[in-house]
C-alpha cells in the first residue's frame, strides 16, 4: 500500500473518525446494517488495486453485489452510496462507476464553499426561486412572493396568496410563531394604514423542519454553481468538470423539489361569529404542483375560496347576516362587504359575485329562493327602475344596480300589472309589461272605446320569430357569439320555447378547390353531421 492511502482510509473508508461511521451513526436505518461502512469498504477493495487502469472503478451493481446480504434491502445501500458521494473527500463518481483516489475531489471544495456561505446569500437564493413560483397564480387573482413589508401587498378586493419569506417559518400551531405573527400584521395593516379588504388574503408559510433541509440544498447548489463558474481558474480537468456539471444539475433539481415540500402550510384567516374575533385555520398541503395551484385546490376543496357561487347560496349569505340594506342592497356595496368581512365567503374576484347575481335573477323560482334585480332606485318616485326577475339579464356593478328582496319586487311588479290592466277612458290597448318576471301572460287586452275599461276580447301576441343575417367569414366566431348572446339566449330562455338554428354556407372559389381541400371539407362535414353538403363544378 502506498503512503498516500492511510489518510484516505481513515477519512473516507473506515476508522473511528471516518465519514462512513459518522453517516451510520446519524442515520439509524443505515447504522442497523453498517451500510455506509460496507459500501465504502466494497468500493475501496474493488477500486484501489486498479487505480491506474484505463477504466477506473466498479459500477453500482458491483458495489451492491459486494455489500448486500440475502434478506437485506438493496435500497438502503443505495441510499448509503448516495450520501457517501455527496460528502466524501476522495470518492470519485463518473456515471455509474465509483472509485477512491489519493487526490481530493471537487466535492470537498464544494463542502468547504457551502460552509462558508452566509445565511443572507442562501435566503436570497430561496427568495429568488419563490418569486419565480409566483408566476403561476392558480385560481388567485395575484400572488405576492416574499413581500418586504405590509405595504408591498396592495389593498384590493381580489383574492391574493402571500408567500411568506424563509424568515417567517411555521413551527407549531401557535399564535407566537413567526409565520402567524407576520400573517396577522399583514392582515391588519398595509404600511401605516389599516387594511380594508381583509377577506382577500391567504398566507403560505414554510415548515420549520423542512426549511433547514431546503437551506442545506440551496447551500449545495450555490457551492457547486460557484465551482462551475470558476472551473477555468480552478484548472479542473475534463472529468472534474463533468462531475461539477452533474452535481450542479442534481443540486438544482433538489432545491426545486424541496420548495413545495417546505412550503406546505396554508394560514387562512376566518371568523365564524360576525361579532367574534378573527380565527386562523392552518391547512397542510401535499403534492408537487406549483405553490399557488396546490393552495387554490386545497382552498376550493375546503370552500375557503370560491371561484363559482350559485344564486341560492348568495341569497343564503344575504339573509344570514343579514347584508340587506332595507329591501335591497347595492351590488357594489355587496362586493365591498364580501371583500372586507372574514365571516363571508372568500370570492376570487367581482366576476364571481356578478355571475352569482345573474344566476339568481334568472331562476324561475326567484320568489322563494333568490332575488330580483333593478338598474337603480328612484328616490322621487319611490320605486325601482328597470326591475326584473325570472329571466336572463346583464348584471352591472356600476354603483346604482341593486339586488331586491322578492317581497319588495313582487309588490312593485303587481302594482305595475294592475296599473297596466286598467283601460283608458278614450279607448286603446293596455299591455302588461312583457319582461318584468320572465313568465308573463302571452295576451293583451283590448278595451272598448268609451267603455270605461270593459274588456271586449283578447288579441294574440306574436308566437313566432325568424331572422337571417350574413356573417363575416373571417370573424365568424366573434359574430356568432354575439348573436348567441344577444338574440338566441333571450329566445331559448323562454318557457317551452322551441328554437331552431340553421347554418348555411355558400362559397365561390374562382381558382377551384384542390382534391385535398375537397376531401378534407367532405370528411369534416360528415363528422359534423351536415344534413347536406357538396361541391359543384359550375
Amino acid at each position: 500500500m502506498e503512503d498516500q492511502w492511510p489518510p484516505v482510509i481513515e477519512k473516507d473508508v473506515d476508522g473511528p473518525h471516518s465519514l462512513p461511521l459518522t453517516l451510520d451513526r446519524e442515520n439509524p436505518n443505515l447504522g442497523r446494517y453498517s451500510a455506509s461502512r460496507r459500501v465504502a469498504r466494497t468500493i475501496y477493495i474493488g477500486s484501489a488495486p486498479i487505480q491506474r487502469a484505463a477504466n477506473k472503478g466498479i459500477d453500482d451493481r458491483q458495489v451492491k453485489l459486494g455489500c448486500v446480504q440475502p434478506g437485506e434491502s438493496v435500497a438502503t445501500f443505495g441510499d448509503a452510496l448516495r450520501r457517501l458521494t455527496d460528502r466524501a473527500t476522495y470518492l470519485y463518481v463518473d456515471g455509474k462507476r465509483y472509485w477512491y483516489s489519493t487526490q481530493p475531489t471537487v466535492a470537498r471544495l464544494a463542502e468547504d464553499r457551502a460552509a462558508q456561505l452566509d445565511e443572507h446569500t442562501v435566503a436570497d437564493e430561496i427568495v429568488k426561486r419563490l418569486r419565480d413560483e409566483a408566476r403561476s397564480r392558480g385560481d388567485f387573482s395575484k400572488v405576492h412572493s416574499c413581500p418586504g413589508s405590509t405595504a408591498d401587498v396592495p389593498d384590493e378586493p381580489e383574492a391574493r396568496l402571500v408567500i411568506l419569506g424563509p424568515g417567517h417559518r411555521r413551527a407549531s400551531n401557535d399564535a407566537s410563531t413567526p409565520a402567524r405573527v407576520q400573517a396577522a400584521t399583514m392582515l391588519d395593516s398595509r404600511g401605516s394604514s389599516p387594511r380594508n379588504y381583509k377577506n382577500t388574503l391567504v398566507f403560505l408559510a414554510p415548515d420549520a423542519t423542512r426549511l433547514r433541509e431546503l437551506q442545506g440544498a440551496a447551500r449545495q447548489y450555490l457551492a457547486w454553481k460557484s465551482i462551475w463558474d470558476d472551473r477555468e481558474s480552478l484548472n479542473l480537468d475534463p472529468f472534474q468538470q463533468r462531475q461539477a456539471d452533474t452535481k450542479l444539475k442534481t443540486a438544482d433539481d433538489t432545491v426545486t423539489a424541496r420548495i413545495p415540500e417546505t412550503y406546505q402550510w396554508l394560514i387562512v384567516p376566518g371568523q365564524s361569529d360576525p361579532k367574534g374575533q378573527p380565527e386562523w385555520n392552518e391547512l397542510r398541503l401535499s403534492g408537487q404542483d406549483g405553490l399557488a395551484v396546490r393552495a387554490s385546490k386545497k382552498l376550493k376543496t375546503e370552500e375557503l375560496l370560491m371561484v363559482q357561487l350559485g344564486g341560492t347560496r348568495l341569497r343564503h349569505e344575504l339573509d344570514k347576516v343579514p347584508l340587506w340594506r332595507g329591501d335591497h342592497v347595492s351590488l357594489k356595496q355587496l362586493a365591498e362587504d364580501v371583500a372586507r368581512y372574514l365571516y363571508l365567503p372568500r370570492l376570487r374576484d367581482e366576476d364571481v359575485l356578478l355571475a352569482a347575481a345573474m344566476d339568481g335573477v334568472s331562476r324561475l323560482t326567484w320568489k322563494a329562493e333568490t332575488f330580483a334585480y333593478a338598474d337603480a332606485w328612484d328616490d322621487k318616485k319611490n320605486r325601482y327602475k328597470g326591475l326584473r326577475a325570472g329571466q336572463s339579464v346583464r348584471v352591472l356593478m356600476d354603483g346604482q344596480s341593486l339586488l331586491v328582496k322578492p317581497d319588495a319586487a313582487v309588490s312593485q311588479l303587481d302594482a305595475d300589472l294592475a296599473q297596466h290592466q286598467v283601460g283608458t277612458t278614450n279607448g286603446g290597448t293596455a299591455t302588461e309589461p312583457s319582461d318584468a318576471r320572465g313568465g308573463p301572460d302571452t295576451r293583451t287586452t283590448a278595451v272598448e272605446p268609451g267603455g270605461g275599461g270593459r274588456g271586449i276580447g283578447e288579441l294574440p301576441r306574436p308566437r313566432r320569430f325568424h331572422g337571417a343575417v350574413k356573417l363575416d367569414a373571417i370573424r365568424l366566431g366573434r359574430d356568432a357569439s354575439r348573436i348567441a348572446e344577444e338574440v338566441v339566449q333571450h329566445l331559448s330562455g323562454l318557457v317551452d320555447a322551441q328554437v331552431e338554428i340553421t347554418l348555411e354556407i355558400h362559397a365561390e372559389i374562382p381558382q377551384g378547390a384542390s382534391p385535398e381541400l375537397v376531401r378534407t371539407i367532405t370528411e369534416n362535414c360528415r363528422t359534423l353531421r351536415f344534413e347536406s353538403h357538396g361541391f359543384e363544378e359550375t
